[in-house]
């Protein structure tokens, strides 16, 4: 297949994906299961937010039968939202950096809020909350799939997401330049010696640590 044949048809599925960026395709991305379709290297029956009509849209595109969805990847249902329980919410803003759209709003040592409007379901923020304060609540009744989502929503998105990844790419380059700066002398090139302050990582565990033991505490009888 031609290389501008190739993309194209990338973009074509990527269009059809629901863009909840969940992962449950075994793909990082949206993007990137569309990537793997293309190459013939990923089936068309991993979406589960897609659902069934989800896979035929992706049948009609790749030439491919529709078949039902993998169960390894989950199963079709109505979509819902992540909702935080602000009374344990111990502001580790760890769910800040799972949520592929940044639906979730706080700051450090601060309560989080979920904007209803903006969170895919995607579930990625629920495994890292260290106090299991977040919890699903389904928005859509009975309807699922692409019935429960619109092509709008998935716009919004695709577009979230889009500008999350720039941040963290932007983010994630400035501190391997501090880091680099911290390792070297601010005028020597030789390395620093001091050795007394902790790492970013190390802090944000820290703080982490001693939320979790106060709200342990608070909830004790």
């Amino acid at each position: 297949m031609p290389a501008a044949s190739f993309t194209a048809l990338i973009a074509q599925l990527d269009a059809v994906l629901p863009q909840t960026q969940c992962t449950r395709c075994g793909y990082p991305s949206c993007r990137e299961y569309a990537q793997a379709m293309a190459a013939n290297t990923a089936d068309i029956n991993q979406c589960p937010p897609g659902g069934a009509e989800g896979v035929k849209r992706l049948a009609a595109l790749t030439g491919r039968a529709a078949t039902p969805l993998n169960s390894v990847n989950g199963l079709e249902g109505p979509r819902s939202i992540a909702i935080i329980d602000e009374d344990w919410c111990i502001g580790c803003t760890l769910c800040l950096d799972a949520c592929p759209t940044d639906a979730i709003v706080g700051g450090n040592k601060l309560m989080h809020t979920v904007i209803e409007y903006y969170c895919t379901g995607c579930e990625l923020c629920l495994p890292v909350c260290p106090v299991d304060c977040i919890s699903l609540e389904n928005v859509t009744g009975e309807r699922s799939g692409w019935s429960a989502w619109s092509q709008q929503q998935a716009e919004t998105a695709k577009s979230r997401y889009e500008l999350h990844s720039a941040r963290n790419f932007f983010n994630e380059g400035n501190s391997t330049q501090t880091l680099e700066d911290k390792q070297l002398g601010p005028a020597t090139g030789q390395p620093a010696t001091s050795d007394s302050s902790l790492s970013a990582a190390q802090q944000k565990r820290a703080v982490i640590e001693a939320a979790m033991a106060r709200a342990k505490a608070a909830r004790r009888p």
